[in-house]
């Protein structure tokens, strides 16, 4: 079994196929952190890693007499409390009846059940069948009786952690959490980097890699939702870790709102990492007996360096976090009419895209914003969800039959958060908007943000989309959310609850999609926010891909899709082929390097397909069935980073290698052509060093040929040797490469 307790020396093991987390009951009930790593033996006692040491100012239990060496100031701690004599980073800070800001949890009892623990209204990494084992750990305070569970899944076969905490008052009055996080994780030795994913909208998730310095580093976002601007999820790793060597550490928030992550560096060179709800705006209240649960994060610990940290997480993800139909089954190419005709579009524009695109292997038409209300711009229609009948003339199921008819599905765009001043909605409901009393309330998008924390809107939104899902034989789904939120206040809650508004609001968003999945089962459901505002961890739970980036150029995606594979499977990656000039940056990039760079995600097309000439439609037939060949590869494989595009900018390389090594595929992109350019010399990763392979061009690059064409090379040559690629003519040029295994 994965989870060990001696009684003995009262030390918690748990143990993963390649890596162990230790903890200890200490001195007077603490709970103390002392390892997570490289797999040692469950009966290793490190508890050694936490010894007491007298530290000027730092503070000692009144239990410990005039013994000034115990201090939790110093000592590795499961889960910081604020006013208990830490003064590092806290995770919890209460207001207790007394009115006292503090908590002192000791060591109660704790109990090892099977199975995986599901947070109630959260996102969560489930079990599939046997695969995981839960710890629970009860402490208390034992002045104030405010009690906390610290609640830890493993799934050893994923090499994973899971934890949380749910906080219950047991006190005699009112609790305000004012802090209420979700882990705690502390390192006594190290000299590390820490590696953050910031961005702005059309360009998510940039890796940034920072030493760590004394003082703190902060991820966070205060927008409502996780944000383009960062991200919920970090990394901790060695100065020198690389993509194949080196100790990492992941923490991943499955949460779509505001978040802190962050990293500090103490006064004795420790570092603490601590993530979950942002505090600010943040003040639960908690009645006698009521309890608090934080969202789930997600730790997983690689000592082969960033790459094998980025496969765990995507397998993780993949198989125990998405769910439904699509969790693993092949997506539909789809062609989504958003850059071909914006809101100009009626039902013969888009059958006419939809034939042409039919002929081609497409299978699935999205018809984005504009089908809806009195919706000819952004400006009016949002929250009036019924069909605008001047575009759609003889009504959405009429239009879903003549798709249908060509063999193709038929999806839609919503954006069921928002609401537009010029709506029916609005007039009837302006107080469904967050917007505090006698304020007119900040625009954004011409929108505002309906209140999601009330039932009665949520289940209006339920009634309204499940009667359009019903109407017609929709299978596909473009959940929206183009704005973030400004005015924190609900009509709904007394003054007293109002900091709960944040929280409370995703609570909602995450109860009326787990109702809509339910109820449509059959329905593929995608993640929006202006692209990549809101691809969480959270989110996977309910939509199983997310779009990826408003930006749809294809160089530019390049270190988009880059970043976002640190910790986000391919298969969640939202991509499409878009048109050129390119509608974000005028740039013109050959339409082979637009479909290779689209095929590491969901794959589609964003464009007017009937403004294309023959050769170019031809092209397109042979990216359908090409990615629909190797969707296996992609989606399955491993995904290795073979390029840093924010270091190399000549070029960008990724791989795919099948689980049984007996197939890969490299992708390259010249960014940019120089005169007497340098070899490209590449290095593949992940396959056999003792098997045969061949290597030949894909289908996709016939102009390209392979120098070597049907050369036959080992594993370990192409790994440690490399292969030498032919120059490729021109800026943007691309190629990809099939590596079979004879």
């Amino acid at each position: 079994m994965p989870i060990f307790y001696n009684p003995e020396i009262k030390i918690f093991t748990l143990q993963t196929q390649n890596t162990t987390y230790q903890m200890k009951v200490g001195d007077y009930g603490y709970l103390l952190h002392l390892y997570y790593g490289a797999k040692i033996g469950e009966n290793d006692d490190l508890s050694l890693l936490a010894y007491p040491l007298e530290r000027s100012f730092s503070g000692n239990p009144n239990e410990a007499g005039y013994d000034r060496s115990f201090t939790i100031d110093t000592l590795p701690q499961e889960y910081s409390m604020f006013g208990s004599g830490d003064f590092r980073s806290s995770c919890l800070i209460p207001v207790n009846p007394d009115g006292t800001r503090e908590a002192d949890l000791r060591y109660v009892s704790h109990e090892i059940e099977s199975g995986a623990a599901a947070p109630q209204g959260l996102p969560h990494v489930y079990d599939n069948g046997g695969e995981a084992e839960t710890l629970k750990i009860h402490l208390q305070d034992p002045v104030s009786h405010l009690a906390v569970t610290l609640v830890y899944t493993v799934f050893a076969a994923r090499d994973a952690i899971t934890r949380y905490a749910v906080i219950e008052n047991k006190t005699t009055g009112r609790v305000e959490l004012e802090k209420a996080l979700s882990a705690c994780l502390d390192f006594t030795h190290g000299d590390y980097d820490v590696i953050t994913f910031w961005g702005r909208h059309c360009f998510e998730r940039a890796v940034e890699r920072t030493p760590v310095r004394h003082g703190k580093i902060v991820a966070d976002s205060l927008r409502g939702a996780s944000s383009h601007q960062q991200n919920p999820f970090m990394i901790l790793c060695d100065h020198d870790a690389t993509e194949t060597a080196g100790d990492c550490w992941g923490m991943s928030l499955l949460y779509s709102g505001n978040f802190i992550a962050e990293c500090e560096y103490d006064q004795i060179w420790q570092t603490r990492l601590t993530m979950g709800i942002h505090p600010h705006a943040f003040r639960w209240v908690l009645e006698q007996g009521e309890s608090f649960t934080t969202p789930e994060v997600a730790m997983i610990y690689s000592g082969e360096g960033l790459g094998e940290l980025s496969r765990r997480y995507h397998k993780l993800y993949r198989h125990n976090l998405c769910r439904g139909q699509y969790k693993t089954s092949r997506r539909p190419v789809l062609i989504n009419n958003w850059e071909a005709t914006y809101f100009d579009f009626d039902d013969d524009k888009l059958v006419k895209i939809a034939e042409d695109a039919s002929k081609l292997g497409i299978e699935l038409l999205v018809m984005d914003d504009g089908w809806f209300g009195k919706r000819e711009g952004d400006t009016s229609g949002l929250g009036d969800w019924f069909v605008n009948t001047q575009k759609l003339r003889g009504g959405l199921d009429s239009l879903c039959r003549r798709i249908n008819a060509l063999g193709m599905k038929l999806g839609i765009w919503f954006e069921p958060e928002m609401i537009s001043e010029d709506s029916d909605l609005y007039r009837a409901h302006p107080e469904w908007c967050l917007r505090g009393p006698g304020r007119a309330g900040v625009r954004s998008r011409y929108q505002f943000v309906l209140d999601m924390s009330r039932e009665d809107v949520r289940q209006y939104l339920f009634d309204v989309i499940s009667g359009v899902l019903s109407s017609a034989n929709l299978e596909y789904v473009k959940w929206d959310m183009n704005r973030h939120i400004s005015n924190i206040y609900s009509g709904a809650l007394p003054a007293e609850k109002q900091g709960e508004v944040y929280h409370r609001y995703i609570l909602g968003v995450y109860d009326l999609m787990e109702r809509l999945t339910s109820a449509f089962p059959h329905v593929l459901f995608e993640g929006c926010s202006g692209g990549g505002g809101r691809f969480d961890a959270g989110m996977l739970y309910y939509t199983p891909q997310i779009w990826c980036s408003d930006d749809t150029d294809a160089i530019e995606r390049l270190s988009i899709q880059y970043g976002t594979s640190f910790s986000y499977p391919i298969s969640a990656v939202g991509s499409h082929v878009s048109a050129v000039p390119n509608h974000q940056t005028g740039r013109v990039t050959p339409l082979a390097t637009r479909g290779i760079v689209a095929m590491s995600g969901t794959f589609g097309y964003e464009l007017d397909i009937n403004k294309m000439t023959a050769e170019e439609k031809e092209i397109v037939k042979e990216q359908v069935a090409r990615f629909k060949e190797i969707y296996s590869l992609v989606s399955d494989g491993d995904y290795y980073r073979l390029t840093d595009p924010f270091k190399n900018t000549n070029y960008t390389a990724w791989q795919f290698t099948a689980p049984d090594q007996s197939r890969a595929l490299l992708n390259v992109v010249q960014v940019k052509m120089e005169v007497c350019p340098v070899n490209f010399l590449i290095r593949l990763r992940g396959l056999n060093p003792g098997a045969r392979y061949c290597v030949q061009a894909a289908p996709l690059n016939a102009t390209q040929r392979f120098e070597h064409e049907g050369t036959v090379y080992t594993g370990a040559a192409l790994m440690n040797a490399g292969l030498l690629i032919p120059l490729l003519k021109g800026d943007y040029a691309a190629v990809q490469y099939e590596i079979i295994q004879l």
